[in-house]
């Protein structure tokens, strides 16, 4: 179906992009409610230029398609960045990255490894047997990553400086021109008492602060989703309110 709601597409890109709107289907946020998406393909010469509009408008990638929520009567999904230069660490964070400072990252090309792959499956059967991606076979992962038509990389966090020390977790990472964008992460489920997932954010915020990069996306926040709530705690964190960008409220 095509999509042209001028409230939630970036002004003049109705015009020149074609947007769709997928079938209504469970919300895997909130019960009892229905999801919808806009829309559309990033597979064209001026990818990056416009996946940066984009990304300051809402959307989020997934392959080589930008989406956003498009749901009726809900406004529930809220896109969210950190301000990576105005960040205010916490002691919890301090302890955190100290009890990580052995691990190692690395930027690598956006192309999929056997090694990833099995990091990624026992992340998955561990942390969301029951999700979309549950059944995701290594041919599913190679498009997942190399489909990216945008500046991506993957951050490989090693266990010591070795090229081949254990692989204990990985970011797909977009990098736009305000910011990087994590589009997915996945790391070591055995290893809880590292907080690898809280210490992959903190380590994208001082990276993207050390590149002189204002932001980090984190995709989107849904209050009342116990999914969504941890980040809050990212502050400050900005929240997009119809088209412009304001700091989230302690009693939002």
């Amino acid at each position: 179906m095509k999509f042209s709601d001028p409230h939630l597409l970036p002004a003049g890109l109705e015009r020149s992009l074609r947007f769709y709107v997928t079938n209504p289907s469970p919300c895997p946020y909130l019960p009892d409610r229905k999801e919808r998406k806009a829309f559309t393909n990033l597979a064209i010469p001026e990818a990056d230029a416009l996946h940066n509009v984009l990304s300051q408008s809402g959307f989020r990638r997934s392959q080589s398609i930008a989406y956003r929520p498009a749901c009726t009567r809900c406004n529930a999904c809220k896109s969210v960045r950190v301000a990576t230069r105005e960040y205010d660490i916490s002691r919890n964070d301090r302890r955190v990255i100290a009890r990580n400072a052995h691990l190692v990252r690395r930027p690598v090309a956006a192309q999929a490894t056997r090694e990833q792959f099995r990091l990624l499956k026992s992340y998955v059967v561990t942390r969301h047997d029951n999700g979309g991606m549950s059944d995701m076979t290594y041919r599913d992962y190679v498009a997942m990553v190399g489909g990216s038509p945008v500046q991506s990389l993957i951050f490989e966090y090693r266990d010591g400086p070795e090229p081949d020390a254990p692989l204990v977790a990985a970011a797909i990472t977009d990098v736009l021109r305000d910011g990087l964008s994590m589009v997915y992460t996945f790391f070591d489920p055995a290893k809880t008492s590292q907080s690898l997932g809280h210490y992959l954010i903190l380590d994208h915020i001082r990276h993207a602060h050390d590149l002189g990069l204002p932001h980090l996306y984190l995709g989107y926040w849904v209050k009342g989703s116990p999914k969504m709530d941890y980040k809050r705690r990212y502050k400050p964190l900005e929240v997009l309110d119809g088209d412009r960008w304001r700091p989230l409220r302690d009693d939002e």
